[in-house]
């Protein structure tokens, strides 16, 4: 598995860079026949060190973990508890994820944008010399990103451990595309329009 680990103005040692590496080989090797690749990032906010990790295990599946404590090393236990937690959960259906994907259709290819955020109801970004009152909404990112037939329980799977608020996706009994998010409650939501 290629390991990246970084900092974001945060000066990272080679024993925490080696540490971090060998307990997501060991993370990996427990949970995955072979995840592809992890990113781990540190920064550091106010007083107190974040660690944010992000795990491609396979087509489609997408994990991350975040924690937050007064030094990098707990703060990257945290994270790799919160995702070590969410893989003993689903441990028995990521394992039969990855043995049903070769029988699988080939995931819808879409785009997903990302928009200036409003202030206070009102959009100050300019546009070409207009204000976003006058133009449309500014696009500040823009991904590759995959539109999978899946059951609903995949598609809670999948949002659960990549930790997403929301997630579209093809239903694979009907079809139709669906919608899963995660509601202000914590439950999950799930809009089907072909009901």
């Amino acid at each position: 598995m290629q390991i990246t680990v970084s900092g974001k103005q945060v000066d990272l040692s080679d024993s925490l860079r080696t540490r971090v590496s060998t307990q997501m080989d060991t993370i990996a090797g427990k949970y995955f026949d072979h995840a592809l690749e992890a990113h781990v990032t540190f920064s550091r906010a106010r007083s107190f060190f974040t660690c944010d990790i992000n795990v491609h295990a396979g087509r489609g599946l997408q994990l991350r973990g975040e924690g937050e404590a007064a030094d990098a090393n707990t703060a990257f236990d945290d994270a790799a508890e919160h995702i070590a937690k969410r893989l003993r959960r689903y441990r028995r259906r990521v394992n039969d994820h990855h043995r049903d994907l070769a029988n699988r259709a080939r995931p819808e290819a879409a785009r997903q944008y990302i928009l200036q955020e409003e202030v206070n109801g009102v959009n100050h970004a300019v546009t070409d010399g207009r204000t976003l009152d006058e133009a449309y909404a500014t696009v500040v990112a823009e991904t590759q990103t995959e539109i999978a037939s899946l059951s609903v329980g995949e598609a809670v799977m999948r949002m659960d451990l990549a930790d997403q608020m929301v997630m579209m996706f093809r239903n694979s009994a009907s079809g139709v595309l669906n919608v899963v998010y995660r509601r202000g409650d914590g439950h999950i939501g799930w809009i089907d329009p072909g009901t």
